[in-house]
């Protein structure tokens, strides 16, 4: 059984919570789906296939005939292109020439690493389980001297809050205050990345998931280092970002009861 909270950190009652919390801890599993993930989201890249290609230029070799052939002409044996009254004009085609298609282009490989169903279901409910573990969090950096145990279960009314400043009110009841201060710091990277609009590294927070959306996404939006998402949207990264599982989390009771949802 967990603890059921108020906004204001007291205890309203009591919940059962689903056998997706005794998932065995498998962090090889968790890596892998998250390294899928991120990897769907890199696009293929490729130049298109007629690049540099579209020109009239072509070859005129000794086999043409006298008409524009390039041979005993103090011409290079190259596609040229054709220019009007039967001349030839400029090399085309071929990589060295201007306006030539590239040399070796990237060729659009696709970078997905695809995973099973089976091993990334396992995998989400392994980093489920993992946020009810204190040692995990303050691995993961979180600070959680001031909560008294995992799960954070919340009561529904939570979902309703829609500022800014009701949701940090309730975040501090719940002892998350100093670890939202830890993700308000952020150190500026090393690098060319500075260069590259990722000037800041900035550190995750707590992650909220809710039953659905009533108000609580538009409220929590500007506070460093928070997200939420619903217990049907949950994904492996959001639970254990840079593959690591024990992300500080926040639910509410709609999500404990429906989080059997996340499977379907």
């Amino acid at each position: 059984m967990a603890k059921i909270l108020s906004l204001k950190g007291a205890v309203v009652g009591e919940i059962k919570l689903p056998k997706v919390f005794m998932t065995e801890h498998r962090p090889d599993l968790i890596q892998r789906a998250v390294v899928s993930e991120q990897s769907e989201k890199r696009q293929p890249y490729a130049s298109s296939i007629g690049a540099g290609l579209d020109s009239s230029a072509d070859y005129f070799g000794r086999r043409k005939g006298a008409y524009r052939m390039t041979v005993n002409r103090g011409m290079s044996r190259l596609p040229r292109e054709k220019t009007p009254n039967g001349g030839l004009g400029r090399v085309r085609l071929i990589p060295s020439s201007v306006g030539g298609h590239r040399a070796h282009p990237p060729k659009g490989k696709d970078y997905a690493k695809r995973m099973n169903n089976k091993e990334y279901d396992l995998a989400l409910k392994s980093a489920i389980a993992a946020t009810t573990s204190k040692e995990f969090a303050e691995m993961r950096g979180h600070a959680v001297a001031e909560i008294k145990s995992l799960p954070l279960i919340v009561e529904d009314v939570f979902e309703k809050a829609s500022k800014t400043k009701e949701i940090i009110e309730a975040l501090t009841a719940l002892g998350i205050g100093l670890d939202m201060e830890r993700a308000e710091k952020k150190t500026i990277r090393a690098g060319r990345g500075k260069n590259r609009g990722r000037r800041y590294r900035k550190k995750k927070g707590a992650l909220i998931v809710v039953g659905k959306d009533a108000g609580i996404v538009k409220g929590a939006r500007n506070i460093p280092g928070i997200d939420v998402v619903s217990v049907s949207e949950l994904k492996v990264e959001l639970l254990a970002p840079g593959t690591q599982s024990g992300r500080l989390t926040v639910w509410t009771k709609s999500a404990i009861e429906n989080i059997d949802s996340a499977f379907n």
